[in-house]
């Protein structure tokens, strides 16, 4: 049976607007991106193209470009934006006034 946890990874203003944080967890690493009106997104911190850091990458709009070969990644979904095909796993982020939780399964 898999258990769901809530982990507290900071608050909102850890994560400058338009930038990401990484999140080390057992499965990986997990990159946190605030957009500009403040929403924030967790994706594995792989491109699905090369594995390039998303979390190095430029936040734009609700996407991240990836630094290697310019993909762009949808933060809703984690995937690639037309022409280009893949798509990189997605966690679930929940706030609760400035703080955020990631949710992780055990």
């Amino acid at each position: 049976m898999t258990q769901e946890i809530w982990r507290e990874i900071g608050v909102i203003d850890d994560i400058p607007p338009l930038g990401s944080r990484v999140i080390s967890v057992n499965a990986g690493d997990i990159a946190i991106f605030r957009t500009s009106d403040d929403h924030v997104f967790a994706l594995d911190d792989l491109c699905p193209h090369k594995q390039g850091k998303l979390s190095q990458g430029i936040v734009h709009d609700r996407a991240v470009t990836c630094p290697l070969h310019s993909w762009v990644i949808g933060l809703d979904d984690g995937k690639a934006l037309d022409p280009d095909e893949g798509c990189t796993k997605t966690h679930e982020i929940r706030l609760e006034g400035r703080r955020i939780f990631l949710r992780l399964t055990a």
